[in-house]
């Protein structure tokens, strides 16, 4: 990353507002509360945190299922944007004072974060902190999964489920921008229209078709080179029928169950990859490489206009809980943001 030098910041001390988990269950469970400000460790910074997106995750851990890794807060939140305040040791003085994104393992919904400066980004001038905050969770898992996992090319057709989520919107952005064919999955007429406006080439209604008969009428028979999943259970078999020859499957969450009764014919005679991966557990050193590849790759795009998130709403952090309900109730379309403001 390149920065421009400004002057190192004192460390910082005290308390800072913060959304804890009062014990998993529903929304009601996030309650505001008072936290000690975190110093940053070897390679780490402190972000006097702007804004954090909100993701599918944290709900997960809200509800106990899933837990942060090993020395991960257990405060929610996988991505910020705002100022670096404070470095630790072996950090270059260069990025004290400037306006980042950030990946984490948790930590998010509070006034300050700690991020491992190799998974901190640049926030060009075309980005808001919002826009800047709902970026990495997603780019991150979409970049890593479609193009590094499956393979995706210039030319190829692409099956995402959830097309207007936070993923299914920045699926189908990157995977424009990339010359990939995208066609999404959704829960109803508006949300097509949505998706089709954001980028994607075909919109299916789920709840009218079975969308796989309308991929196979849509690719004349051929089916999708990719399918990005984020369903999973009895999903993972009818995926399997959408794919052409030589077709790759990415499970990266599984919102219908965690098994599945595949046709281990098909697979075979089809010549299929059934891939996946979590994001939240790897090591530094494998996020520091993903985010070197996507702004070598994909920042010019955002630095150029070409990319920025498609943002639903955005909420206080105080109102934390509202905003999980509004995740939850399956509304939205593109990312939910916390500010750190009133």
């Amino acid at each position: 990353m390149q920065f421009g030098r400004r002057g190192l910041r004192m460390s910082l001390k005290g308390r800072m507002k913060a959304i804890a988990a009062r014990a998993t269950g529903g929304p009601d469970a996030l309650v505001p509360a008072e936290l000690p400000i975190p110093e940053p460790g070897v390679g780490e910074v402190l972000i006097r945190v702007a804004a954090a997106g909100i993701n599918r995750p944290d709900i997960m851990q809200r509800k106990g299922k899933y837990p942060p890794p090993p020395g991960a807060p257990d405060t929610l939140g996988l991505e910020v944007a705002g100022e670096v305040v404070e470095i630790g040791e072996g950090v270059d003085p260069s990025i004290s004072g400037m306006p980042v994104c950030a990946l984490l393992a948790g930590g998010g919904y509070a006034e300050y974060a700690v991020a491992p400066v190799g998974q901190c980004l640049p926030v060009p001038a075309c980005l808001t902190m919002v826009e800047a905050a709902a970026m990495p969770e997603t780019l991150f898992t979409v970049w890593t999964n479609l193009f590094e996992r499956a393979y995706a090319v210039d030319g190829e057709t692409l099956l995402v489920h959830g097309g207007t989520s936070g993923i299914g919107t920045m699926a189908t952005q990157l995977g424009k921008l990339f010359g990939l064919r995208v066609i999404v999955t959704c829960g109803s007429d508006s949300k097509c229209r949505a998706a089709l406006d954001i980028g994607a080439t075909h919109a299916i209604n789920y709840h009218n078709v079975d969308f796989v008969e309308a991929v196979r009428e849509i690719t004349d028979g051929n089916g999708v080179n990719v399918v990005l999943d984020m369903v999973g259970g009895d999903y993972l078999p009818r995926n399997i029928a959408c794919l052409a020859d030589d077709g790759r499957h990415v499970s990266i969450a599984v919102q219908r169950g965690t098994t599945a009764e595949i046709p281990i014919w098909t697979i075979m005679a089809k010549r299929l990859t059934l891939t996946g991966s979590t994001l939240r557990a790897r090591s530094v050193q494998f996020k520091t490489l993903v985010a070197q590849e996507i702004e070598r790759t994909v920042w010019p795009m955002v630095i150029g206009g070409e990319l920025k998130p498609v943002i639903d709403s955005v909420f206080p952090l105080a109102e934390a809980a509202d905003a999980h309900r509004r995740m939850e109730s399956g509304a939205h379309v593109g990312k939910i943001v916390l500010t750190m403001g009133d």
